[in-house]
């Protein structure tokens, strides 16, 4: 057992909702952001702040939700830096809960095993559910790390989410998590591609995603992303940009392994040109945008063709 206190590091859509959570679950929660605003916001709700991540050396958990691993490489550096000096306590956990590339995160648990003299652990815990997920407390947690130290996390993992499986050593968690980004990015393509086809010939997208719903399409995919795509609702819940950055950790871990991934490398380039075309930062189901400006795109080109074609010699 560890001494119910963690450090928490990212107050965004999903880290505010999780620290949140592990206050009403009676942990005390000293939290990093990088904004003021979401501290003082978390401060209201019975958390502290910390003016550093280095200022949580002590805390026997350490939570970080950043959007990438470099952005948690940069806020520990002076948290590793603090235990080079003063090694923290044996048993102290790092639990990183952001989407992060399986093989770069193992590096980054060596990272901190050396700067702390073998007294701080890695695992690796990415969730999924979104932002009502974070906020409801019912995320699904993928964790990777040693089989004894998870159990030590669990009580905290369960703060935050329903359903949490420890898959394997470091970088498991990951891994499930990009596999998990794999089928959600693809579903969430495949059902704007349909919603585009349908609508351009003079179909209800509501109607189709309605009759889907009742047979072997169905998914929770569908039920929580097709209301957005029917209504071309792109109000960010998660920026789509972060799909491509998924997808190319599918990518990377496909490439060790020598698994073949055809969809993902469909996915990351179509996520690619989303990006490219200044969507990123709006909600996943931008994708049909996406595919709406590639249709047009077709349709312009081949117009182009015709008119060259038919123009005299």
């Amino acid at each position: 057992m560890i001494a119910r206190r963690a450090g928490f590091v990212g107050l965004g859509l999903m880290g505010a909702h999780m620290a949140a959570n592990l206050l009403k679950a009676g942990w005390s929660v000293t939290a990093w952001n990088r904004s003021s605003a979401a501290a003082e916001d978390f401060m209201r709700l019975g958390g502290s702040r910390a003016l550093n991540v280095a200022a949580l050396r002590d805390e026997p958990v350490i939570i970080f939700m950043l959007p990438d691993l470099s952005f948690i490489e940069d806020a520990a550096s002076g948290l590793l830096a603090e235990w080079r000096m003063t090694p923290p306590r044996p048993g102290t956990l790092v639990a990183v809960m952001s989407s992060v590339s399986p093989v770069a995160v193992q590096a980054f648990g060596r990272a901190v095993a050396e700067a702390s003299g073998g007294n701080a652990v890695v695992l690796d815990a990415p969730v999924s559910g979104g932002t009502e997920g974070a906020q409801r407390g019912t995320l699904a947690i993928m964790a990777g790390g040693p089989e004894d130290h998870f159990g030590r996390l669990l009580p905290v993992l369960e703060a935050m989410g329903t359903t949490v499986r420890r898959l394997g050593e470091l970088g498991a968690g990951s891994l499930a998590k990009a596999c998990n980004q794999l089928i959600v990015g693809s579903t969430t393509a495949a059902l704007a591609e349909a919603a585009e086809l349908a609508e351009r010939s003079g179909m209800d997208v509501g109607a189709l995603y309605e009759v889907l719903s009742g047979g072997l399409a169905a998914s929770r995919v569908l039920a929580f992303v097709g209301p957005r795509l029917a209504a071309k609702d792109y109000a960010p819940t998660g920026p789509a940009k972060f799909m491509r950055k998924d997808l190319s950790f599918v990518l990377e871990s496909a490439a060790v392994v020598g698994a073949a991934v055809p969809m993902a490398s469909a996915g990351a380039e179509l996520y690619g040109k989303l990006t490219d075309q200044g969507l990123g930062d709006r909600d996943l189901a931008v994708v049909r945008q996406a595919i709406a400006n590639l249709s047009d795109t077709k349709v312009t080109a081949a117009s182009m063709t015709v008119l060259v074609q038919e123009t005299p010699q």
